[in-house]
């Protein structure tokens, strides 16, 4: 599984150290994460049993800050994150 992930970030360039790439299933429903440690790549996985991961449209690639990051593995609209962490109605 890790091989197949590891692939497709060689793909659009190779893995930076300290970096994280994540992916999603077509349902939103489990998001996997390859991150580069400095010292080799690790793989993490989370699936959500109800509702599902607010992922972005397209293929492209997109940078999260941290606070975005977090909210996003634990199933928030990360989107909609304001100053200091806030999440704002759009």
């Amino acid at each position: 599984m890790i091989a197949g992930l590891a692939q497709v970030v060689r793909v659009f360039g190779q893995a930076q150290p300290h970096h994280a790439y994540l992916f999603s299933n077509r349902r939103g429903t489990r998001l996997k994460v390859l991150v580069h440690d400095g010292f080799g790549v690790w793989l993490a996985c989370r699936r959500l049993n109800q509702g599902r991961f607010h992922w972005t449209e397209g293929q492209g690639g997109v940078a999260l800050t941290r606070t975005q990051f977090d909210a996003l593995v634990l199933g928030l609209p990360w989107q909609r994150l304001g100053d200091g962490g806030v999440i704002r109605t759009l």
